[in-house]
């Protein structure tokens, strides 16, 4: 067999051991820090700190990499800090001087501290060979990532316009990183990158004041330079143009405004959508409430008074915003009006969807995934780029099984497990959903439902989703929350894993089952934790909380009656993988919850489950 021509770019850390049994220095905790992910080390022994991780933790060249370590001398009080630097070049060029084995240790002395990283590589571009072995399982999201690694956007606007609240909310962050907090204004070529949520990159302009020729040239030409740039991770997807929606009177576009519309309308922009971004919505609800006739509201109820004042506004839209907008830049133009406020969040998902639709007509897939991972405020957006990414590779042939034959079924569930964990992009710093006890527990999930039959539902018997079941859903949430009481969830995370993961996969009527249990149901305790955590950093609490929220809703026994129900009536497994995805879509869809229908929810759920300290699994 021909030797394979390699480009060997990233290696993978699945061990670090800190052995200090020889330092007279007493190390009480460890964390590895890899750019701007740290994760703790824990204790293994009385001298000495482990950590194994699961799914390895990447490192590149040009990425910081070091153990933070905090420790007292022996007989000494004084607690100090120490970080020690790794020379990620001097990895690299141990790696390749042995030949790039599976695995290999790369040990580092530090005051008689040793430290052992066990790693192994990874292979960035693909092999040339001549060969019928299958190619290392790897997660479809890492090529996605490598080719798209950030949603690059550009956002226009005078400042007090609510830019920073725009973002921090549509990406949920605390604080955007915009030009507006910086003294001498904005840069466009800043490129501004939230250790928060690190899959956008925000670029930020001023908007385009009277007289002021000069933004209009800077934007016009940096646009320019991103439509002409090779690579996709380099190009701009979407540019949101924002206006504060004007009073009754107030002028909507401004001379410079006209002039970049126009440049847009006749092509000289290129593909690039613009969005027109219409904020502070709800200032215009609560005028269009103060200017109500009081006396035609005699005999309306609350819904009925809120129905009237949203249709007072979006007459008003019409009149001041959308009309003279497509006047003069056309009917084609895309605009979304929306609100940061937590009673109009849903605005926000349509702003969103939106601007993931025009990437999607006019860039690569990865282009369109990435917008729907690095967005926080539509679940189904979520869902629909989990299926973008599994239809890629993995569940195009979950019932034949060519992606899977001849690995261990706990490696293919890990690589699936990693697919969809990546896309749902939660602000997840410890990597707890990445961890070996929230992975015990999806698997044991589908023991669970496979052994609890009283929990099997009629398949034939309507099935009620959209609002009855998210507010099951808020509803147990509350119930399990609890003002200070641990989450009890019924499959326990440290227990020993189902005997049938370590079986080779095969295809089988009980594997087909499980495999697509597995990935139906982690998708759906993923949107369970997105209503219980939203944008807030995750703790295991959390994640037990929508984990055992999940198994007593009725939507676990539905999901797994359907699934049985299905394979059940399967015949020639080889020929039904088009049939399988359809299902997975189906059962996925079925129970998706849109922001329109969570908005009003998350705040109840939010309330109940409180700031209560972390607990352990």
């Amino acid at each position: 067999m021909a030797e394979p021509s390699t480009a060997h770019c990233s290696l993978y850390i699945s061990d670090v051991l800190v052995d200090f049994t020889k330092s007279r220095k007493n190390v009480e905790s460890a964390e590895l820090r890899i750019g701007e992910l740290h994760t703790p080390v824990e204790r293994a022994a009385r001298k000495t700190l482990r950590q194994t991780f699961s799914p390895p933790m990447k490192i590149s060249l040009g990425v910081s990499f070091s153990l933070h370590l905090r420790h007292k001398r022996l007989l000494g009080m004084k607690t100090e800090d120490e970080d020690i630097d790794f020379d990620t070049d001097d990895i690299f060029r141990v790696s390749d001087a042995r030949g790039k084995p599976e695995r290999q240790e790369y040990i580092k002395f530090h005051k008689k501290i040793k430290i052992v990283v066990e790693l192994f590589g990874s292979i960035t571009t693909e092999q040339v060979v001549s060969s019928d072995e299958n190619p290392e399982l790897q997660p479809t999201t890492d090529e996605i990532i490598r080719i798209c690694p950030r949603f690059r956007i550009l956002v226009i606007g005078k400042t007090g316009v609510g830019k920073s609240s725009l973002i921090n909310h549509a990406f949920g962050v605390e604080k955007a990183l915009t030009s507006d907090d910086k003294p001498g204004g904005a840069n466009i070529d800043t490129e501004f990158i939230s250790n928060q949520n690190d899959k956008f990159v925000l670029h930020d302009s001023k908007g385009f004041e009277p007289g002021d020729e000069d933004n209009l040239k800077i934007v016009q030409d940096f646009i320019e330079r991103r439509k002409n740039m090779p690579a996709l991770k380099d190009q701009l997807y979407a540019v949101w143009l924002c206006f504060e929606i004007p009073r009754a009177g107030g002028r909507l576009l401004e001379t410079g405004t006209e002039e970049f519309l126009t440049l847009k309308r006749k092509g000289k922009l290129g593909d690039v959508p613009v969005i027109v971004v219409f904020t502070k919505y709800d200032k215009l609800i609560d005028r269009m409430d103060r200017t109500l006739d009081e006396s035609s509201l005699e005999g309306l109820s609350d819904n009925d008074i809120k129905k009237l004042i949203k249709n007072k506004a979006e007459t008003e839209l019409q009149k001041i915003c959308i009309g003279p907008l497509k006047k003069f830049a056309g009917p084609d133009i895309p605009s979304a009006t929306i609100s940061t406020k937590e009673e109009h969040k849903e605005t926000l998902a349509r702003l969103i969807q939106e601007t993931e639709s025009h990437v999607r007509q006019h860039f690569a897939l990865e282009a369109s995934v990435m917008t729907s991972i690095a967005q926080r405020v539509d679940p189904r957006l979520k869902i629909n780029a989990s299926i973008e990414v599994g239809k890629r590779r993995y569940w195009k042939a979950l019932a034949s099984s060519t992606a899977f034959k001849n690995r261990m079924m706990r490696d293919c569930l890990n690589v699936l497990h990693t697919d969809i964990v990546t896309v749902w992009n939660f602000s997840d710093p410890h990597r707890f959903l990445y961890s070996t006890e929230f992975r015990t527990m999806m698997v044991n999930m589908v023991n669970k439902l496979d052994s609890d039959d009283e929990r099997a539902a009629d398949p034939n018997k309507c099935i009620v989703v959209g609002l009855s079941m998210v507010g099951t859903i808020a509803g147990i949430v509350s119930a399990l929350a609890g003002p200070a009481a641990p989450i009890v969830v019924p499959i326990a995370a440290g227990v020993v894993l189902a005997v049938w993961v370590h079986d080779v996969y095969q295809m089988s009527h009980a594997v087909l089952q499980r495999f697509m249990s597995y990935i139906v149901n982690l998708t759906l305790v993923l949107q369970t934790l997105y209503l219980v955590s939203e944008s807030q950093e995750l703790t295991r609490r959390a994640i037990k909380l929508a984990v055992a929220s999940y198994l007593k809703s009725p939507m676990s026994g539905k999901v797994h009656s359907r699934i049985q129900e299905y394979v059940r009536g399967l015949t020639l497994l080889e020929r039904t993988d088009r049939d399988t995805l359809d299902k997975i879509f189906e059962l996925m869809q079925l129970f998706d919850i849109s922001a329109e229908k969570d908005s009003g929810l998350r705040v109840q759920i939010r309330e109940d489950v409180g700031s209560l300290p972390d607990e352990p699994w």
